[in-house]
């Protein structure tokens, strides 16, 4: 669920990459709601009995590059991978099929539907891993560390569970700290460089091209605490009012918005210019 859209390369057929590795996709998430552990254990180990350790969402898992490596080194964990572009959901199921791991499905679907594909208390923890901005104000509830959706996680996630925020964007994860606590979360850990802080953790083929670009990996850890009485928005949602007053200093912009800094950059030189012109005068 990130920016950079994934394209169809030349002779791929979607329906036939979707049907070739359907073993590895989940089309009724909410028939499995509240028993995501068992019936994943059992469906997989052809067995009446057993269930995994946890379950744990990786929302807008992308092509699900890291989702299926993290599997490979939890083999009792089940990582359930949801993202809304069905290209991403094919190549993610083509990478579990081939890893031969049984303990990661994929599932196509967005941030709003978490409720109706998780019970109250179902997973350990969910993941967001370079989800879209949504830079303008418009669209501000689309993002998946929206105030709305973070209510939303609270109630999916068992005792201790967490929310995990990793992004190239400095604004976003500001914005996201706003309604960390708006939605009554206590934050565990932050950084800005996720990837010196965890030099072993698995890592897509999209942060690695972002990285090569010059980003730095934000990142935001935080558990549910006591629910808020009263539950409003009051933050600033356009992500420019979270950008850094120098935006020249500014060596990487963040993806998504390189538009709006571009657009910034130049009214605030074409201020600076007639500036120096009425002081010429």
């Amino acid at each position: 669920m990130h920016g950079m859209h994934t394209r169809l390369p030349k002779h791929f057929v979607l329906e036939e990459r979707l049907e070739r590795y359907a073993d590895a996709i989940e089309t009724n998430p909410r028939g499995l709601r509240g028993r995501w552990s068992e019936a994943c254990h059992v469906l997989e180990q052809g067995r009446g009995l057993g269930r995994y350790r946890e379950v744990r969402l990786d929302l807008g898992c992308g092509k699900g590059v890291s989702t299926v490596e993290a599997a490979r080194r939890e083999p009792d964990v089940l990582f359930v991978g949801v993202d809304y572009e069905p290209l991403c959901i094919a190549y993610a199921a083509q990478h579990a099929c081939q890893s031969g791991l049984h303990n990661v499905v994929f599932v196509p679907g967005k941030g709003s539907d978490v409720p109706e594909f998780f019970q109250e208390g179902e997973l350990s923890a969910v993941w967001l891993n370079f989800p879209t901005p949504f830079p303008r104000t418009r669209r501000a509830k689309l993002r998946l560390t929206y105030l709305d959706r973070l209510m939303d996680y609270r109630h999916v996630l068992s005792p201790g569970g967490v929310v995990r925020l990793k992004t190239d964007s400095q604004p976003l994860r500001d914005f996201t700290l706003t309604q960390l606590d708006l939605a009554g979360y206590k934050v565990l850990w932050q950084t800005d460089d996720c990837r010196a802080m965890f030099p072993d953790e698995p890592v897509s083929g999209y942060e690695e091209r972002l990285c090569a670009q010059g980003a730095s990996v934000y990142a935001v850890c935080a558990t549910p605490g006591p629910e808020p009485a009263h539950v409003e928005q009051t933050a600033k949602l356009s992500l420019v009012d979270y950008l850094p007053a120098d935006l020249n200093a500014m060596s990487y912009v963040p993806h998504g918005m390189e538009r709006t800094v571009t657009n910034i950059r130049n009214l605030e030189a074409k201020g600076r210019s007639r500036d120096a012109a009425i002081h010429m005068h």
